[in-house]
């Protein structure tokens, strides 16, 4: 136990737990984000004592007699300042890296009221961003530091003509860390969901077994894919994705669901997803289109290798290439690319009548709906999808992860549940940019005039479409 300051009210957090969870989920200042729970990103920076910390690292035992400041803790002129000139700055697009970024601002602002554009940007050294890039927050804290000093801010324009330059209307909510991803979502008697992942990434289920999972206090459901109502298969560009792998089924990668749990408090659900266990036939996998092309390869789906073949072609490129004065042919290999947005994928469903509302932070509601609708066998007025505050996409949140495994959840037991993936679990599920195998030859005259340009790109688009 220990008894500490919060925002100026002494509290007493009883059991020793991060302080990320104990402001979170017990205090409910949502202004500290939860981006990677490990020390890496800062969107749960606080101050403790003056000096700015990441909320995941430290333990509540060891903060007795400690002062902790969050963005709700601060005055309302600080919350003034700060809105104003980050709107002004244009520093805000999602806005899940802001409420850390001010806390870092505030305890240089606090010690040096006049700083240069070197020692702001030191100052938040330890605050990724991923939407806006770094140019614009420096410029909103530098802002925020003259107006402090003169203790007053320019007036906004009211001026919405096409083509004025105005704040955006949702800087308020981002700075001081009110607006709501689904993260920061509490509902009385919610439930917290997640999916028992495949152990390989090719290989067939043969039985799961969930008896000590659901004997454990605590545990509400544990679901495998002969529990969904509706269809199996998901997908927006090709119904290829299994919302669990079934008995009898194969696993396509790591990140394949095998069974939901969904339990009362987070560390039930930890202890259950433990206690399920599953037999596995592992199979020869298949690692690149290299060789899945292979006329022997393993098929990764039941029918075939190959998602798609286009062949474009405009006149004779190889008799362009042939005629042509200079020739020069090059390999180029681009990787994997993780999107890194700082958000990891969250959703919160519950029950709405006979069907469902989902909260979700998603790149298409609609696409969402549609997915949940299928899988749910429900028509579209009896599937609900809001989207609330994304923390960053960048198309990395266009499929659906976590939004139809809360959905069943809720639809199924008639309870709220939250569904939310660690960031390892984001790393290792939602679908990542193809890397690609590409050669191109290309062919110009004597005057570097291109005759004539011949591409083969291959693809790798991974275990689903």
């Amino acid at each position: 136990m220990a008894v500490f300051t919060v925002n100026g009210k002494t509290v007493t957090a009883e059991k020793n737990q991060k302080l990320l969870r104990f402001l979170r989920d017990e205090l409910r200042l949502t202004s500290v984000k939860d981006g990677c729970s490990e020390g890496a990103c800062g969107t749960c920076t606080v101050l403790i004592d003056g000096k700015p910390t990441k909320a995941c690292v430290p333990q509540t035992d060891k903060l007795e007699g400690k002062t902790i400041l969050t963005v709700e803790g601060l005055s309302d002129w600080e919350k003034k300042v700060y809105t104003w000139a980050f709107g002004e700055a244009g520093a805000v697009q999602c806005g899940f890296c802001i409420p850390g970024m001010v806390i870092s601002a505030k305890a240089l602002l606090d010690t040096n009221p006049d700083p240069s554009r070197e020692e702001a940007a030191f100052a938040i050294r330890n605050n990724i961003c991923r939407c806006t890039g770094y140019v614009k927050i420096i410029d909103g804290i530098l802002l925020a530091a003259k107006c402090f000093r003169e203790g007053t801010l320019p007036e906004e324009t009211a001026d919405w003509k096409v083509g004025s330059r105005v704040h955006r209307v949702d800087v308020e909510e981002k700075v001081t860390g009110t607006g709501q991803y689904p993260d920061d979502v509490y509902l009385d008697g919610m439930l917290y969901g997640s999916a028992v992942r495949s152990q390989y990434p090719r290989a067939r289920v043969l039985a799961i077994h969930t008896e000590e999972a659901k004997a454990l206090p605590g545990v509400v459901c544990v679901l495998t894919a002969a529990d969904i109502p509706g269809s199996n298969k998901v997908g927006h560009l090709k119904k290829d994705w299994d919302t669990m792998i079934a008995v009898g089924d194969i696993t396509h990668y790591l990140g394949d669901a095998i069974c939901l749990v969904a339990a009362k408090t987070p560390e039930a659900l930890a202890q259950a997803k433990a206690l399920v266990k599953v037999d596995y036939e592992e199979l020869p996998a298949v690692h690149n289109p290299q060789e899945a092309i292979l006329p022997d390869a393993p098929l990764v789906h039941r029918e075939g290798n190959l998602l798609a073949h286009k062949h474009i072609q405009r006149g004779n490129p190889a008799e362009a290439l042939a005629k042509s004065k200079y020739l020069i042919t090059r390999r180029f290999s681009t990787p994997w690319t993780e999107h890194a947005f700082l958000e990891p994928e969250c959703a919160v469903a519950c029950p709405d009548g006979d069907g469902v509302l989902v909260l979700s932070t998603d790149q298409g509601a609609y696409d969402t709906q549609h997915e949940i609708m299928g899988m749910l066998g429900l028509p579209a007025e009896q599937v609900k999808v809001r989207n609330c505050l994304v923390g960053g996409g960048f198309g990395g949140k266009e499929d659906v992860t976590v939004q139809h495994h809360a959905a069943l959840i809720a639809y199924l037991t008639k309870r709220p549940v939250k569904v939310k993936l660690t960031r390892a679990e984001s790393l290792l599920i939602h679908p990542k940019r193809h890397p690609m195998e590409m050669e191109f030859s290309l062919g110009c005259d004597e005057n570097g005039i291109i005759q004539g340009v011949a591409a083969e790109c291959i693809a790798d688009t991974g275990a689903y479409a």
